[in-house]
């Protein structure tokens, strides 16, 4: 294989998926070591575990308090930060045919301050709030949701799956904090 094919292959993950990471707070970069390999590995992991179909990308926002603040009253109509916003592009992500070419599913959104304060909060790491946020964000791309306690049972099980396979214990073993 020439160079130009070993760099073009380099740049295109096996999976199929680019996950494009905006850090749109350069603290995050401080606070979470790895952020952006953290944050493809979760979302990557989400994607394959969860059977979307490839080639497809998806887009991983990480922000500022303020920005979720923001975006949760434009889009949820709730004025307060939240941890993780999730924003589908395709209402079918996973469709029976694959479409030519990469299609974006979807974008996830992160909070720096409240991923922080609730890491804390529930006794976790950074890094590990953080993969089960990224990992929770994926899985509404996706259409997976927690509005009725069967849904919930169903996505929390995903999660915790997909968390195990990246080393994560499972998130839910020890909160009683509120649901995300």
């Amino acid at each position: 294989m020439s160079a130009a094919l070993q760099a073009a292959a380099a740049e295109e993950p096996e999976s199929g998926f680019v996950i494009d990471v905006l850090v749109e707070d350069e603290t995050w970069l401080r606070s979470v070591s790895g952020i952006e390999s953290l944050v493809g590995r979760a979302a990557e992991t989400a994607l394959v575990r969860a059977k979307a179909t490839a080639p497809a990308e998806l887009c991983v926002m990480l922000a500022d308090d303020e920005t979720l603040r923001d975006l949760n009253a434009r889009f949820r109509g709730k004025d307060s930060p939240t941890n993780v916003l999730s924003f589908p592009d395709d209402p079918d992500p996973i469709p029976a045919e694959a479409e030519e070419g990469p299609r974006h599913l979807g974008d996830v959104a992160l909070a720096l301050g409240t991923v922080l304060r609730e890491a804390g909060e529930q006794g976790k790491t950074a890094a590990d709030h953080t993969a089960h946020l990224v990992v929770h964000g994926v899985l509404h791309v996706l259409g997976y949701d927690h509005l009725t306690d069967s849904d919930a049972a169903v996505m929390e099980r995903e999660e915790i799956a997909i968390l195990a396979s990246l080393g994560i214990s499972d998130p839910y073993a020890s909160v009683s904090a509120q649901p995300l």
